[in-house]
């Protein structure tokens, strides 16, 4: 029995048809196989985050050069153009 907002349910495993039980186990096994690639792509980028930190790069730096680059060039300027007004305006520059 599952609780929803205070309603007890009774779920039941004919309540779906065999044909959307086996899409459902391919569904959530696809799901399983994806986060797992995903913990192993995670690991992989942690070693080349330490491997930058090895050689003298600081991480914290990279990591922000990273987060700039997936942004819009046109979005990341204005973001830019706003934040040295705000810090202008606070003589901070």
């Amino acid at each position: 029995m599952a609780d929803f907002g205070g309603e007890d349910v009774v779920a039941a495993p004919q309540a779906l048809t065999q044909a959307a039980q086996q899409k459902l186990k391919a569904l959530v096994t696809r799901i399983e196989t994806l986060e797992q690639e995903k913990a192993g792509i995670a690991a992989d980028i942690k070693e080349i985050y330490a491997e930058a930190k090895g050689v003298g790069y600081d991480v914290k730096v990279l990591r922000k050069v990273i987060a700039r680059r997936k942004q819009d060039p046109r979005q990341r300027a204005e973001f830019e153009q706003i934040m040295d007004l705000y810090l202008l305006a606070l003589g901070e520059i």
